[in-house]
C-alpha cells in the first residue's frame, strides 16, 4: 500500500521485547487470536510505559474490558489477578499507567479524529464493516505504520479509590450459600444479594415449597382454637380492618360472623406447626420494619395488623430514600416495602413506609436474605432539616434604584420561615458585579449559613449575577437543572454558606425548583449534576389553576 512518508515515520518496529510480526504472535498464544484492540492497545500501553519515569512501581486502569486488559497483561507485570490492574468500564478505548504510590501517571486513547488519514482502522474502530468485511492484513499493516500518531496522551493524576492496593479485610461464611466472602460486602455475599452470574442447580433449597402445608378446619371447629393469622373484613365503600387477629380465641359467637365474611374454613394456630425453615408474615413485618431505616427517627405504628406494619415519623424532616437499596430489597421473593417519594418534606407522626411479607408464612431463606439487605444498607433515613439563617441579595438595577418594587423578598421569607428558617438581612445590588461580590460579603459578616441570590442568571448581557458570585469565591457551582419552571436555577458555596441562585421565574409561579432545592439543602443533602440530570423525569410542572404541590406529580 502507498503511504505518506510523513505518516509512516510514526511507524512501530517493536512493541514490548518483540518485533511487530512477534508481537501478533504473541497476540494469538495469549488471546487466541490476534485481535486488532489487541494490537493497537499493546502501541497504547508502549506509549504510556516509555513516559513513565525510570524505575517506577506503576499499576494501571483499563476503561474498556475489550482486548485492552489483555495488552496490559502482556507487556506489563500489570494483571487482574494480582490486583495491579483495575478495569472501569466505560467503553472508552483508553489506558493509564500511574505511580503505584501517589497515582501520578500518563493516559493513552485512541484519537477518533486522526483516524481519517487511516481508512481501514477507521472502519474498524466505529464498526463501519463487519469483520468478514475487513482486510485484516491491511488493517494491521495501518496500525503499524501509523504507530502513536493516532494516539493522544496526557498526564494524569488518579483518584485515590485506584490508588493503592485495597484489602479484602476480614472474611466471613454467608449464612445463606456457606461460601467465604469479604465481610465488608455485607450481611451476606454479594451473589446471594442477588449478583450471581449464575444459578445453582442441583441444590437442596431449590426443592423448597412456595409455601409450607397448612391444614384448615370447617369454621364451627374453630370454638375454642387460636387464630393462626388476622382475617381481614371489608365492607365495600364503607370500611376494611382485621375483624380476627393472629392469636386470637375464637368463640361460638364468631363463627357466624366468619362464615358471613366467606370464611367456611381457617387455619389454626393449633394444628399448624410449619417448622424452622418458615417465618410468620406479624414476625417477618416486626424484623423489616426494624431493618428498614438506619435510626430510631422512623418508628414502627405499633404491631402488624393483617401481616403489615406502617413506619411513622418521629420528628420533622426531610425522607431520604436509597432507591437502589429499596429496589435490591424488594426483589427478594415474598417481601415488599412501599415508600413515600424520595426527599418529601414530613411531619412528626405522617407515615413514610410500609412493610410486610406478601405470603403467610415466608421462607427462612428469603427471609434471611432480606433482613441481610436491610442490615448492610437500610434504604430509609429522615434527615433534620436545619433552620436556615438566610441572607437575601436582591439583584436588577430596576429594583436597585426603585423603578420597580420588589417582590422577591417576601415570596423566599415566606418559603424559609416555613421550613423554620428566619431571614436575617436583606439586601439590594444593581446589576454590577463588583457590588454583588460585596452584597454576598456583608450578608457572609451578617452570619448568614444560606445566601439566596435572585434573578440576574439568564442570558441577556446586563445578568452578571454569576460573574458577581465567582469574585466573591463562590465555589462547586452548578447552574442550570432539568426541571421547568426553574431551569436555570444555581447552586453552590460561598465561605462557610450553601448557596442558592434563583431565577425570576420564581416571581410568577407559586411552585418552581426552589421548592425542590430549598428541603434539601437545609437537610445538609448532597446535591450533584447528576442529581440535577435526574429532576428531568418529573420536573415539569403542570401550570395548574390551583397548585396542590407537594400533593402533585412536580418533582417526583
Amino acid at each position: 500500500m502507498t503511504t505518506n512518508p510523513a505518516l509512516a515515520a510514526c511507524a512501530v518496529a517493536t512493541i514490548g521485547p518483540w518485533t511487530f510480526d512477534e508481537y501478533i504472535e504473541e497476540c494469538r498464544k495469549f488471546h487466541s487470536y490476534p485481535a486488532p484492540g489487541l494490537i493497537l492497545g499493546g502501541i497504547m500501553v508502549q506509549a504510556a510505559r516509555r513516559r513513565l519515569p525510570e524505575g517506577v512501581l506503576f499499576d494501571a486502569v483499563a476503561e474498556t474490558s475489550s482486548c485492552l486488559p489483555d495488552a496490559v497483561q502482556l507487556l506489563t507485570p500489570c494483571t487482574a489477578g494480582n490486583g495491579w490492574l483495575r478495569v472501569v468500564d466505560l467503553g472508552r478505548y483508553a489506558v493509564s499507567l500511574y505511580n503505584k504510590y501517589n497515582g501520578e501517571g500518563v493516559r493513552v486513547s485512541l484519537n477518533a479524529e486522526a483516524l481519517d488519514a487511516w481508512p481501514e482502522i477507521k472502519g474498524w474502530f466505529f464498526k463501519l464493516k463487519t469483520k468478514k468485511e475487513q482486510d485484516s492484513d491491511r488493517l494491521r499493516e495501518e496500525m503499524r505504520l501509523a504507530g502513536e500518531s493516532i494516539l493522544s496522551v496526557a498526564e494524569v493524576q488518579l483518584k485515590p479509590a485506584h490508588v493503592g492496593k485495597t484489602s479484602k479485610g476480614p472474611i466471613a461464611v454467608c449464612p445463606l450459600c456457606g461460601e467465604g466472602y469479604p465481610r465488608r460486602h455485607g450481611a451476606i455475599c454479594r451473589g446471594c444479594q442477588g449478583e450471581a452470574p449464575a444459578d445453582l442447580l442441583g441444590r437442596d433449597d431449590a426443592q423448597i415449597p412456595d409455601a409450607p402445608r397448612l391444614t384448615a378446619v370447617p369454621a364451627e371447629e374453630a370454638v375454642g382454637k387460636t387464630a393462626l393469622h388476622d382475617m381481614t373484613r371489608i365492607d365495600p365503600g364503607e370500611s376494611k380492618g382485621a375483624e380476627f387477629t393472629h392469636g386470637q380465641t375464637l368463640t361460638a359467637g364468631d363463627v357466624c360472623r366468619l362464615q358471613a365474611m366467606g370464611r367456611m374454613r381457617v387455619y389454626l394456630l393449633e394444628n399448624n406447626e410449619p417448622g424452622e425453615e418458615w417465618v410468620h408474615e406479624d414476625d417477618a413485618a416486626r424484623a423489616f420494619a426494624h431493618g428498614l431505616s438506619a435510626d430510631d427517627a422512623i418508628v414502627a405504628k405499633g404491631e402488624p395488623r393483617e401481616g403489615k406494619i406502617t413506619l411513622l415519623a418521629a420528628r420533622d424532616g426531610l425522607l431520604s430514600v436509597n432507591e437502589e437499596a429499596l429496589e435490591r430489597f424488594n426483589l427478594v421473593p415474598g417481601v415488599m416495602a412501599a415508600t413515600r417519594h424520595n426527599c418529601s418534606v414530613v411531619k412528626a407522626g405522617q407515615p413514610v413506609a410500609a412493610t410486610r411479607a406478601i405470603p403467610l408464612y415466608l421462607a427462612r431463606r428469603d427471609f434471611t436474605k432480606a433482613c441481610a439487605l436491610l442490615d448492610t444498607e437500610p434504604p430509609l433515613r429522615l434527615l433534620p432539616i436545619k433552620p436556615a439563617r438566610a441572607g437575601l441579595l436582591i439583584t436588577g438595577t430596576e429594583v436597585f434604584t426603585g423603578l420597580i418594587e420588589d417582590k422577591f423578598a417576601p415570596i423566599l421569607t415566606k418559603k424559609i420561615e416555613a421550613l423554620g428558617g428566619s431571614v436575617v438581612k436583606t439586601l439590594f445590588a444593581p446589576d454590577d458585579a463588583g457590588l454583588i461580590r460585596d452584597g454576598v460579603k456583608s450578608l457572609l459578616d451578617a452570619g448568614a449559613d444560606l445566601i439566596i441570590t435572585t434573578a440576574g442568571l439568564s442570558v441577556d448581557p446586563d445578568d452578571v449575577t454569576r460573574k458577581g458570585l465567582v469574585e466573591a469565591g463562590a465555589e462547586d457551582l452548578l447552574y442550570g437543572m432539568s426541571v421547568t419552571p426553574g431551569a436555570m436555577s444555581l447552586l453552590g458555596r460561598v465561605g462557610h454558606a450553601r448557596l442558592l441562585g434563583v431565577p425570576a421565574c420564581a416571581l410568577f409561579f407559586p411552585t418552581t425548583a426552589v421548592d425542590l432545592l430549598l428541603p434539601r439543602i437545609l437537610a445538609g443533602m448532597p446535591i450533584t449534576r447528576a442529581d440535577l440530570a435526574r429532576s428531568g423525569h418529573g420536573g415539569l410542572c403542570q401550570e395548574c389553576p390551583t397548585c396542590s404541590f407537594p400533593h402533585c406529580p412536580f418533582g417526583k
